[in-house]
């Protein structure tokens, strides 16, 4: 089976082709971050019109890289949620139009579980049921997966995602959104006991919160607008990386959950997988991180996502169905 996979629900613009359960024949990402950086962070109408003006483009060299002509696909499926709305509309009206024209199956894809299937692409000896951590700019969610299709949200942010936070603090220190990969950089080189900072809700049930430790830093820098950019990055990244790693080796405990998936953007952050590993060890337990290339957005885990629904699960969605901005898993 090839399956076409899209999806715009924020700001990459991303088109992939599967075949059968595992193999990317292509997946191919346009990062709309240059565009919003001077902004300091996504601007929905500017990030609709640019997908709108390069997915066409995009689409055609996913094609050409998996050396697939359009009619050879049997399934076509996107983001319908959650996301932006107008994002979403983009890459959602341009799957059912491609289904309609084939006159092939179309599923609609939950963004949430598409991350987690970036641990189904990479790990199939490490299948469910395991404790999956979705962090991320938008979202910062611990879900206990007892099989693939089937989740039971245990915990999310009550504010800002992680991700999110990242970006704000980036922006008072004068680092370009997408500001995670920068902070982590200077991270390498600064005292992460520099500055004290709070542990949001670590020790209080499954929850996060992270609009707390922005608004200390806020603080911290108004009283110390001298302080290093480098202590900083290292004292924030610390901070969140602690809440992270403990929150979600507490729950999997009491779970007695041995397997963790920590999937999307921030799941990319160094330090956060040096401690995970180090710390999960000692618990007897399992944690596995998706390459790179499938932490951040992209269109190879919404293709997944919806052949195992259309395969194991007999989904088939109607081309009425609507994007869904609030979407939960």
């Amino acid at each position: 089976m090839l399956t076409l996979g899209i999806e715009t629900s924020c700001d990459e613009t991303a088109v992939a082709v599967l075949r059968g359960e595992r193999e990317i024949l292509s997946s191919v990402v346009y990062s709309q971050a240059e565009l919003h950086s001077k902004y300091g962070g996504v601007v929905p109408e500017i990030a609709s019109r640019d997908h709108l003006r390069k997915l066409p483009f995009v689409l055609k060299e996913a094609l050409e890289r998996a050396g697939v002509e359009l009619s050879e696909l049997d399934l076509i499926s996107a983001t319908y949620g959650p996301g932006l709305v107008g994002p979403l509309l983009v890459g959602l009206s341009a799957a059912k139009a491609i289904a309609y024209a084939l006159g092939r199956p179309f599923v609609g894809v939950n963004h949430l579980e598409g991350h987690i299937f970036a641990h189904y692409l990479e790990f199939p000896e490490a299948p469910p049921p395991l404790l999956a951590l979705i962090v991320s700019g938008g979202h910062t969610e611990l879900v206990y997966v007892e099989r693939y299709g089937s989740y039971r949200p245990l915990g999310r942010t009550r504010d800002d995602a992680a991700g999110e936070a990242f970006d704000k603090v980036g922006k008072l220190i004068g680092i370009a959104y997408p500001a995670g990969a920068e902070i982590d950089k200077l991270a390498k080189e600064g005292d992460p006991e520099a500055i004290p900072l709070p542990r949001p809700m670590l020790d209080s049930g499954y929850d996060f919160s992270f609009a707390g430790l922005k608004t200390a830093m806020v603080y911290y820098l108004r009283e110390h607008p001298g302080a290093r950019r480098e202590d900083v990055a290292a004292s924030f990244q610390r901070a969140v990386v602690e809440v992270l790693v403990r929150k979600t080796l507490i729950t999997a405990r009491k779970l007695k959950v041995r397997r963790i998936a920590v999937v999307g953007g921030v799941a990319a952050n160094s330090e956060l997988r040096a401690r995970f590993r180090e710390e999960a060890r000692a618990l007897g337990a399992e944690v596995y991180f998706p390459s790179l290339n499938l932490c951040t957005d992209n269109a190879a885990m919404i293709a997944a996502a919806a052949r195992f629904r259309y395969e194991e699960l007999g989904q088939r969605d109607e081309l009425l169905l609507a994007p869904e901005p609030s979407l939960r898993i």
